[in-house]
C-alpha cells in the first residue's frame, strides 16, 4: 500500500511547485473527515476551500454522479443537456436572477462577468472597481481585480481597466468612479481577506452608487454562496440585489464547477460567439451540483446552518476571553467564520495551522489576519466542540 512519504515523492517529481502542500495523501472522505495513506484520520474544517458544504463522499451527490456517469459525460454545448438545464431552473428559481452561464469555476464565472460588463457598458466604460483585500481569482484579470499586491507580484503589466478602493470607504470609492468605469465588484464577505464582512450599511452605499451613475453591481459570492452563510446567498439576508454573481466552490461539492447569473436585460449583452466554455456545464458536474443544491435547500437545511453557525461562533468567543494576548475576536456569516488574531497571534497564525494539522485538525489562515474556519455544511456541534477544544489546548501552550 502507498504511504504519505512515497506518494509524496513521487507527486514532487512531477508536479509543477505551485503548492505548498502538507505531507500528507488524502486517499478517503466521509462527512467531515479525512483519512490519509498512513490510515491518520483528520477533522476538516477547511471543506477543500469551502467547496465540500455537504461534507466528503455525501450520498445524494455520489448517487447523482454515478448515474450520469452511466448516461452521459461530455457533450458540447452546441446541444441542450437535461442536468445543466435543471441546474439553471434551480439557480433562476431561487435567486434574482433570470439568466446562468455555466463555468468551470469561480475564476472562470468572474472572466464572465467582467466580460459581460464591459460588453454590456460599451461605449468605452471598461473600468471596474473592485476593494482593496478582495480575492476574485486566479487568472491574469481576476488577479487584476483582486486587491491583494501579494498576487500581483511576477505578473506585471497586469490587464488595464481595474483599480482598488479602500475598503470601508464609501466616499473614496466614489471619487475613482469615472467616465471610464462600468461596474463595481465586491464580495459580500472577504473569505481570503481574513474572512471580513462588508457592513451592510457600505453594501447598500455601493448599491446606491451604481444606480445613481448608471454602474452595474457584481457580487462574487464564490466563497459566501450555495448555503455557507446560512442563507442560500450571502446577499439574500443583507436586502441587497447586484446585477450580476457569481457562484462556484460549493456548488457542485467538490466536482469542478461555477456559474455566473444576471438578469435578463443584463444577459442581453451576451449573444452567440461572445463568450463560451467547452466544459461548462459539464452534465456529470451538473448533475452533482443539482444533487447538492436540491439536498441544500430541503425544508430545515439552512435553518440548521444558521443554528450551528451560532454555536460555531458561541464557542469561537469563548477563546477571546480566554486568550485576549493571541485573539482579537470572531467575525464571520454562518459556517464561514474567522478567530482574528492579535499581532501576536498573527506572527503565529501560519504555525497554529501546523500544529492543528499535526493534531488532526484542518484549517488554514487567511489574510494574514485570522484562522479562517469553513467547515463542512453537516458539521455536527460534537465535531464543533472537538475542533474548538484542540485550538483551545494550542493555544493555552503559548
Amino acid at each position: 500500500m502507498t504511504t504519505n512519504e512515497q506518494l509524496k515523492a513521487r507527486a514532487d517529481r512531477v508536479f509543477v511547485g505551485t503548492y505548498a502542500r502538507y505531507p500528507a495523501a488524502m486517499i478517503r472522505g466521509e462527512g467531515c473527515r479525512l483519512w490519509d495513506a498512513d490510515g491518520r484520520e483528520y477533522l476538516d474544517f477547511l471543506s477543500g476551500i469551502a467547496v465540500c458544504a455537504l461534507g466528503h463522499c455525501h450520498p445524494a451527490v455520489t448517487a447523482a454522479i454515478c448515474r450520469q456517469a452511466g448516461e452521459l459525460v461530455h457533450v458540447s454545448n452546441l446541444y441542450y443537456t437535461e442536468p445543466q438545464t435543471q441546474l439553471a431552473e434551480l439557480l433562476v428559481g431561487n435567486s434574482f436572477a433570470d439568466k446562468v452561464f455555466l463555468a468551470n469555476s469561480g475564476a472562470e464565472a468572474n472572466e464572465a462577468a467582467i466580460k459581460l460588463a464591459r460588453i454590456h457598458a460599451g461605449d468605452g466604460r471598461y473600468q471596474i472597481i473592485s476593494l482593496a483585500g478582495s480575492f476574485h481569482g486566479r487568472t491574469l484579470a481576476t488577479v487584476a481585480a483582486t486587491g491583494q499586491a501579494k498576487f500581483h507580484k511576477g505578473f506585471e503589466p497586469l490587464p488595464d481597466g481595474f483599480v482598488h478602493a479602500p475598503f470601508g470607504d464609501l466616499a473614496a470609492l466614489e471619487e475613482l468612479i469615472g467616465d471610464r468605469t462600468c461596474a463595481i465588484l465586491c464580495e459580500p464577505l472577504q473569505g481570503e481577506g481574513g474572512v471580513r464582512p462588508l457592513e451592510t450599511a457600505y453594501l447598500k452605499g455601493i448599491r446606491e452608487l451604481c444606480d445613481r451613475f448608471g454602474l452595474l453591481l457584481i457580487f462574487d459570492e464564490v466563497q459566501t454562496g450555495i448555503g455557507r452563510t446560512g442563507t442560500l446567498f450571502a446577499h439574500q439576508q443583507l436586502g441587497i440585489q447586484p446585477d450580476i454573481m457569481t457562484v462556484a466552490k460549493a456548488l457542485g461539492n467538490g466536482l469542478p464547477i461555477g456559474a455566473m447569473m444576471t438578469t435578463d436585460s443584463v444577459a442581453a449583452a451576451f449573444v452567440p460567439g461572445t463568450h463560451a466554455s467547452t466544459f461548462g456545464g459539464n452534465p456529470v458536474a451538473a448533475a452533482a451540483a443539482v444533487a447538492s443544491l436540491q439536498t441544500i435547500l430541503a425544508d430545515g437545511f439552512l435553518t440548521a446552518v444558521q443554528r450551528r453557525g451560532q454555536y460555531f461562533q458561541q464557542q469561537l468567543q469563548k477563546l477571546t476571553e480566554s486568550y485576549p494576548g493571541l485573539v482579537d475576536g470572531v467575525r464571520g456569516m454562518g459556517l464561514i467564520l474567522g478567530l482574528v488574531l492579535t499581532e501576536k497571534g498573527v506572527a503565529l497564525g501560519s504555525e497554529i495551522v501546523s500544529k492543528m494539522f499535526a493534531r488532526g485538525f484542518l484549517c488554514n489562515f487567511a489574510g494574514n489576519a485570522a484562522l479562517r474556519f469553513v467547515p463542512p455544511l453537516i458539521v455536527s456541534d460534537g465535531e464543533i466542540d472537538r475542533f474548538v477544544n484542540a485550538l483551545a489546548d494550542l493555544l493555552a501552550k503559548y
